[in-house]
């Protein structure tokens, strides 16, 4: 049976004629997920066709993860599922709750006709070449954080640019790549800025900064607030040997060491918001309970994993700066 047939005379172009016929052979049962197709060279033969044409035809169901090429061989069906309007390649730094916000967001508002393939690179740079090295061509849109690695726009220039966003952090080599991003130097300093009042009581502000994972922009925001406001202030990198004393306030950026410093502070019998301070960076439902109420400046990832479906449904190609506000609770 010959799987490719087209239409002379259709409205439809030959490289969709292509693509919706091997849909139909996949859908009847004809093909099944392994058998190799006719090749490009067949197919454009048998139809009078260029090479090019077969050659889209062959890349949209590749993108979309419906068939794969084997180097030297031809090409074979990988998925008998046709549906899929578009794959896509998700590379996170880490997982938390606040990225699996995002994740949820993100499936939520997509649609159900796609698919999503999420990947974490944790902030290693070998890790981050590898997994797109070995995607290139089998995704119709690749996602990517590239958190502060160094070096990354040398390995995602080999994707197609009409098809990568940028996500969270945006390096100045990025900058010709569409994006939703957080203005994190901005953030802070409005952040803090917003919770100045709450801040005048206590005699020092500290900032638990790491240098390897956090963007380099909390740390500049956090210092122009303290230098505009003459904020008496420390950054530290580790809460290790550090015991909590009164009239401190803590700014910290990760989950763990966010229970670290409560654990501190309880042992050292100090009461929250009256004789010691906590800002939590990032807001989730956990920190609306924990310590009767953990005050957070925060991106909406929420509304990062709605405008990110939205600008691949859309193929919108802009920046856009996440919306963060400063959440104000009995931690202050």
């Amino acid at each position: 049976m010959e799987i490719v047939s087209l239409e002379q005379e259709s409205k439809i172009p030959k490289y969709k004629q292509i693509v919706n016929s091997i849909e139909n052979a996949i859908i009847s049962g004809v093909l099944k997920k392994g058998d190799k197709l006719p090749s490009l060279n067949t197919i454009k033969e048998q139809h009078s066709l260029s090479r090019d044409t077969v050659l889209i035809a062959f890349n949209e169901l590749k993108n979309r993860g419906i068939i794969n090429s084997v180097v030297g061989k031809g090409y074979y069906v990988n998925s008998e599922h046709v549906e899929v309007a578009k794959k896509i390649f998700l590379l996170f730094d880490e997982l938390n709750s606040f990225k699996e916000d995002l994740y949820n967001s993100f499936l939520e508002n997509l649609g159900e006709d796609n698919q999503v393939d999420i990947f974490f690179h944790h902030f290693n740079n070998a890790v981050f070449s590898k997994l797109i090295n070995d995607n290139i061509g089998n995704y119709s849109h690749y996602v990517i954080m590239p958190a502060n690695l160094v070096g990354t726009e040398a390995v995602i220039q080999n994707l197609p640019k009409e098809k990568v966003y940028i996500l969270d952090q945006v390096h100045e080599e990025l900058s010709q790549y569409p994006a939703i991003y957080q203005n994190f130097e901005k953030d802070i300093f409005n952040g803090l800025s917003d919770g100045l009042s709450a801040l005048k009581k206590y005699n020092k502000l500290i900032l638990l900064f790491s240098d390897d994972r956090q963007p380099k922009g909390i740390l500049k925001g956090f210092q122009t607030f303290c230098a505009k406001n003459k904020v008496s202030n420390e950054v530290i990198s580790s809460l290790n040997n550090r015991t909590p004393k009164k009239g401190e306030v803590y700014f910290v950026l990760d989950d763990k060491n966010l229970i670290v410093i409560i654990k501190k502070i309880k042992q050292e019998k100090l009461i929250i918001a009256d004789e010691i301070g906590i800002i939590s960076f990032n807001d989730t439902i956990l920190k609306e309970v924990v310590a009767n109420g953990i005050t957070t400046i925060s991106t909406d990832f929420n509304f990062m994993g709605k405008k990110l479906a939205q600008m691949i449904l859309n193929n919108e190609q802009e920046k856009v700066a996440n919306p963060s506000s400063f959440i104000s609770r009995k931690s202050l």
